[in-house]
């Protein structure tokens, strides 16, 4: 290679890396860096503006024996089983309809995306005014037709708290990947559905034979992006039932909150917030493998 290629080359590299430096050098500082602190933070002890202990893996040790910790683990975990197929089902139903061209789609679209728009403390505000007792609409229709003649406490016994908070996350959320689905329904050709008419293919096979499989990179894409947001689940809960009836719909990122700002305790919030992190991966792996086309 000549002298002159090796300096255009050595130019476009360093033109390359000066415009990469400010991403490159805020990417560490607001990402990376704060990733490795946590780790050596949640293996210490002491409050903050104290001075820190080293105490190795006993942070991580002591989750083994914490009720607590594992109470807001498996109400993370059920939460995610029961709403990532939920929301992912409902998201693409939602995007078949829309894709179907009829008259008012445009309207349909917009009103089932603008929820996601909205901020969590207005929607659960909303979700609040809906299932609360005494003066909340949901009990004022069901008793207008008959339904009931007393009250539903919605937010506060332990089954139907869970099932206000799905409503809720259902309701905001789903949009977002309708969106998405919407999107890779677009891209399929239309070439394929004809053909499929010709082969007498009714509606069903024509899904599940061509839209299904057409979908997988973006069907893998969306269950897991919304088992991770299922695995945040923080301001649902904390707004809407605080946690309770007790502990009871306390998800583990509450938890991590109280342990951190409440019990003063970062190293060990910070160990709980590793071990979910750890979870996430092994949720998004196996989904990743068992979704991902396989390519021959």
């Amino acid at each position: 290679m000549s002298k002159v290629k090796k300096r255009e080359m050595w130019k476009s590299n360093l033109t390359a890396w000066l415009f990469l430096f400010p991403f490159v050098s805020l990417y560490l500082l607001f990402m990376v860096y704060p990733i490795i602190e946590g780790f050596i933070i949640s293996l210490t002890r002491g409050g903050f503006g104290m001075d820190r202990e080293f105490i190795g893996l006993s942070n991580y040790t002591t989750m083994l024996s914490d009720a607590f910790f594992w109470e807001a683990l498996w109400n993370t975990i059920i939460f995610v089983l029961i709403s990532t197929p939920s929301i992912v089902v409902l998201g693409l139903l939602m995007a078949l309809l829309v894709n179907q061209g009829l008259k008012g789609t445009t309207f349909i679209r917009a009103a089932f995306f603008v929820p996601y728009m909205l901020s969590i403390s207005v929607m659960t505000s909303i979700f609040v005014f809906i299932f609360q007792p005494y003066t909340g609409l949901l009990n004022e229709i069901l008793r207008s037709v008959g339904l009931i003649d007393g009250e539903i406490f919605w937010l506060g016994e332990t089954g139907l708290a869970w099932l206000s908070i799905l409503v809720a996350t259902l309701w905001w959320t789903v949009g977002f990947n309708m969106v998405l689905f919407l999107a890779g329904l677009q891209d399929i050709s239309e070439e394929w559905y004809e053909a499929a008419d010709m082969d007498g293919a009714n509606a069903w096979q024509k899904f599940w034979h061509i839209t299904l499989p057409s979908l997988r990179g973006v069907l893998t894409l969306v269950v897991i992006l919304q088992s991770v947001a299922s695995f945040k689940l923080f301001g649902q809960p904390w707004l809407m039932t605080g946690g309770g009836p007790g502990t009871s719909t306390r998800p583990l990122v509450q938890y991590i909150y109280e342990l951190g700002f409440r019990n003063w305790n970062p190293g060990y919030a910070s160990a709980v917030s590793y071990v979910l992190f750890l979870v996430m991966m092994i949720f998004a792996f196996i989904q990743y493998k068992l979704l991902i086309k396989k390519e021959d």
